[in-house]
């Protein structure tokens, strides 16, 4: 969800449709947190912020039934920040914890390295053995420099495109989404579209939802952004940092965007509405648009290249606290959860892009009828196999949070570009501490 993924996960209800893969062998219930055998039915917690898409696939259902006597309950957070300081509080007083608490990615390097303590170690249940189903990349994101396995990885945020064909088409802009896509190779080609578009658009439409969207899909493409490989932070300086806020700044100056803040009401109903044209959009966005355009949205939206290369904005991990009171029964679940056919089961049904390997296999030749029969599995598919493997600091989401505030006072309330950078840094030192 991963922001990476700074944004919450809406609540969705999509349509059913058809699921492929085959169900792991059921696993067998074990320790309690207690050490012993809990025996007897088992109520296992699991607490996500937004959703995840297990209770829209069907998993939660079934899986109690691979496993008579236990049930699964859970708590959902829509906005991450909230999530996150909530379970802060949790961790610090030991109580009121899940057996299964989400981590959004960009919060992983916070529990790696600061928090290892609260959270099991999930070797010791013989996780080991799944490193070769998942990513290095996400692995190693949620391992420990002295090996300790603190997670286990949902989905990745491979990052495209989504875009409004009648819009473009009433625009007077080329729909084809290989055509788009050479037209939009760099950002500079895709704001130069933007500001042709805005020159034609259809009354209350405007290129982009907000700037902050921009700055996140952006940074998301580099390597390094907030901090170096060996810790240091260094966003006042980072390039990346830098090229990310000049582009999204000028698409504010050059009126590109609809100024709306994401995850916000308006925003939501934007998506019906048409108030934009376009959204960078990793894979997990795909099934927030169809829960918010809703049926009458299909065939409208379709989906293309990234801009200026392969990136990520977001993922998660499901991890076990320290105080769980089931934790082998809770490792037992998210390792059945994340496994390569639960994470292709989520991606056809929310859109989720699985970080299992042999899951990304399973998907390559997906389309979405939704969004004009787009071969999503490929374009997704080659963003997540040429996206870089990111450098994750301990603070990358309050960094992140700090700069789109700042970009929204330039977006909304005409700040001046260096006032509203000199704001964030204040921010962000404050929110560091």
């Amino acid at each position: 969800m991963s922001i990476p993924r700074t944004a919450p996960r809406a609540v969705i209800r999509l349509g059913a449709v058809a699921l492929t893969g085959v169900l792991l062998a059921a696993c067998g219930s074990g320790s309690g947190s207690g050490g012993a055998s809990s025996g007897g039915d088992v109520t296992l917690t699991i607490d996500l912020f937004g959703a995840f898409g297990y209770q829209e696939a069907g998993l939660y259902a079934e899986y109690e039934q691979l496993h008579p006597g236990v049930k699964i309950k859970q708590t959902d957070t829509e906005d991450e920040q909230d999530y996150w300081k909530s379970l802060q509080t949790r961790l610090a007083g030991g109580g009121g914890l899940a057996d299964v608490q989400a981590v959004e990615v960009g919060r992983i390097a916070s529990v790696t390295q600061q928090q290892a303590g609260k959270f099991v170690d999930l070797n010791q249940y013989g996780a080991g053995a799944l490193k070769g189903e998942f990513a290095p990349a996400k692995w190693s994101g949620a391992t420990t420099k002295d090996g300790k396995l603190l997670g286990l990885g949902t989905d990745v945020g491979p990052e495209a495109m989504c875009y409004r064909r009648d819009l473009f088409q009433a625009a007077g802009l080329p729909t084809d989404r290989t055509e788009l896509a050479a037209r939009w190779a760099t950002w500079d080609g895709y704001l130069e579209l933007g500001r042709q578009y805005k020159e034609k658009a259809p009354a209350g439409s405007a290129w982009l939802d907000s700037v902050g969207s921009l700055n996140a899909i952006m940074v998301g493409q580099q390597k390094e952004r907030y901090y170096d490989a060996s810790g240091a932070l260094v966003y006042e300086n980072s390039p990346a940092v830098k090229a990310a806020w000049d582009a999204s700044v000028k698409a504010a100056g050059d009126g590109l965007s609809a100024k709306l803040d994401q995850w916000s009401p308006p925003w939501n109903q934007a998506f019906a509405s048409g108030s934009f044209a376009t959204l960078p959009c990793p894979a997990w966005m795909l099934g927030y648009i169809k829960g918010q355009a809703g049926d009458a949205g299909k065939g409208k939206w379709d989906v293309a290249k990234l801009p200026g290369g392969a990136g990520n904005w977001g993922g998660s991990y499901l991890a076990v606290p320290s105080a769980a009171k089931h934790r082998k029964e809770a490792y037992e679940l998210i390792k059945w959860l994340t496994a390569p056919e639960q994470q292709t089961k989520v991606f056809r049904k929310q859109g989720n892009f699985p970080s299992a390997t042999r899951s990304i296999s399973q998907i390559a030749d997906a389309k979405d009828p939704y969004f004009s029969d787009a071969p999503i599995g490929r374009i997704f598919g080659d963003a997540a196999e040429q996206a870089p493997v990111q450098v994750l600091g301990v603070h990358d989401k309050d960094i992140a949070d700090q700069i789109n505030n700042a970009l929204s006072e330039v977006e909304r309330k005409g700040t001046a570009p260096e006032t509203a950078w000199s704001n964030a840094k204040k921010a962000v030192k404050n929110a560091l501490g």
